[in-house]
């Protein structure tokens, strides 16, 4: 699997502080071997555009769309609560 980071992303991670963003390339690398890891969660958060949820952690949550083999991520933002 690959990895796109869409401009909006980009500008996303930016606004994160350093230890969100560390946590991030964690949990990618995470993503890039196995989908159904258990610290992501992840999940189809809307089902019709296909827009997938995944875990940074309790706080942070990141957003993708999977196109046949390559993570297209959207956003990375606060969870709310």
């Amino acid at each position: 699997m690959n990895v796109v980071y869409s401009p909006e992303f980009k500008r996303a991670l930016k606004r994160c502080g350093k230890t969100i963003k560390n946590k991030f390339y964690k949990q990618v690398g995470y993503l890039l071997n196995d989908l159904r890891h258990p610290s992501l969660r992840a999940k189809k958060y809307n089902e019709g555009k296909d827009v997938w949820q995944a875990r940074v952690d309790r706080d942070y949550r990141f957003y993708f769309l999977i196109e046949n083999d390559t993570y297209i991520l959207l956003d990375i933002c606060a969870h709310p609560k």
